[in-house]
């Protein structure tokens, strides 16, 4: 008999440790933070980090300018994260709005606390779904990608890298206090991290190179190569409307498409920015769908529903925009019954998928302050 002889190679971390060095294998070259309950850990491991691996960062004032500072870095062809909490996000809304007219890739990581304002600094929340997807004037998409636990904290920073590059977009990485800040053991053999992507870059040998434009696009599923600033090709960008070359204008058919294809070039691409995993059990009448760290406290009531001879499927949720819904479709066909639990006040992510879930019986699992227990999950289902 042949034996695995791979050694395994463990260590023990926490989701913003390893947040940190996902940001590192996914090429990060410069991060701005400004110190905040529960995501300091990612300003303290980049801090550290950067500099042995030829890239800088820096303390912020603020969250204004951390979040400044990274797309400035950005818009010279560095990839670039900062990090921060609910309070920070709010404050950095406005130029994570200029990152996305100006279609510049950025990677931003929110722990979520509990809110409202300043709220709990140290008390885990799952809260800031609705604030972190529709910051934007306009409502457009912007994807929001969800671990829940450390290992999955480094290999989703990765793909949010490689979204914001393949996509010219701002991303979000949102966790919350329990898996930014939960430490257990991870074996290092076991990370299972994408290729990293990155963004095109226009130069004088490219065929198109005469007719390029910063912004342009021939399909609703075309990304503009990119250009940074002060290289050989001029750029220019702007917060306000813009035509597909960067020029300030206003309501004429150019700059309204060229507005139109921010949302376009995500919803082409959805199909491609989906990550779900499902624990599908035959002939279920119940699924359970989750996120983050009530992920796993899913994952142990429907274990705990099983024995006692309930069927019941699960589905945790990655890629929570664009909202994956042919997968979650899939996930609860043939049931009756829906839950969907996640640790806020009035269920942010249920409120979204209703429209979708109209022909089951949907109920929500909410709990402000402290976690949902795997007990509390468990008796819903038995009741049903």
């Amino acid at each position: 008999m042949k034996m695995n002889t791979t050694t395994k190679k463990l260590a023990l971390r926490n989701g913003n440790q390893m947040t940190a060095e996902g940001a590192i294998k996914a090429g990060c070259k410069f991060f701005a933070g400004y110190p905040i309950t529960p995501a300091s850990g990612i300003y303290k491991g980049l801090i550290d980090l950067l500099p042995l691996n030829n890239g800088i960062a820096i303390s912020s004032p603020d969250e204004i300018s951390a979040l400044a500072y990274c797309v400035g870095a950005s818009m010279r062809g560095v990839k670039a994260m900062t990090a921060t909490s609910g309070p920070g996000w709010a404050l950095m809304i406005e130029t994570v709005q200029y990152a996305m007219i100006t279609e510049t890739p950025v990677v931003i990581c929110v722990v979520q606390r509990l809110g409202p304002c300043t709220g709990g600094a140290t008390q885990g929340a799952q809260g800031d779904i609705l604030i972190t997807e529709f910051a934007s004037s306009g409502g457009y998409t912007i994807p929001v990608l969800y671990p829940t636990n450390s290992k999955e904290c480094y290999e989703l920073t990765v793909e949010a890298f490689n979204w914001a590059e393949k996509y010219r977009t701002p991303v979000v990485l949102l966790t919350d206090k329990e898996v930014g800040m939960t430490t257990e053991s991870l074996d290092y053999n076991k990370l299972n991290a994408p290729p990293n992507a990155n963004r095109h870059v226009i130069t004088d040998h490219d065929a198109d190179y005469e007719n390029w434009k910063m912004y342009g696009f021939d399909s609703p599923d075309m990304i503009a190569k990119f250009a940074p600033v002060g290289g050989k090709v001029k750029v220019t960008a702007t917060g306000s409307a813009h035509n597909a070359k960067g020029y300030l204008k206003k309501n004429d058919p150019e700059t309204l498409a060229t507005l139109k294809h921010l949302e376009d070039k995500i919803q082409a691409h959805r199909d491609e920015m989906v990550l779900v995993k499902e624990d599908h059990e035959k002939d279920a009448d119940t699924l359970v769908i989750s996120f983050g760290i009530t992920a796993r406290t899913m994952k142990d009531a429907v274990k705990k529903a099983r024995a006692q001879g309930i069927k019941v499927s699960s589905l945790t949720i990655y890629s929570m925009f664009p909202i994956p819904k042919k997968a979650i479709l899939k996930a609860a066909k043939g049931c009756k019954n829906v839950i969907i639990a996640e640790e806020n006040i009035n269920g942010q992510y249920r409120m979204l998928l209703e429209p979708l879930l109209k022909d089951f019986n949907i109920i929500g699992i909410n709990k402000l302050g402290s976690m949902i227990t795997p007990d509390e999950i468990t008796e819903r289902i038995v009741t049903l």
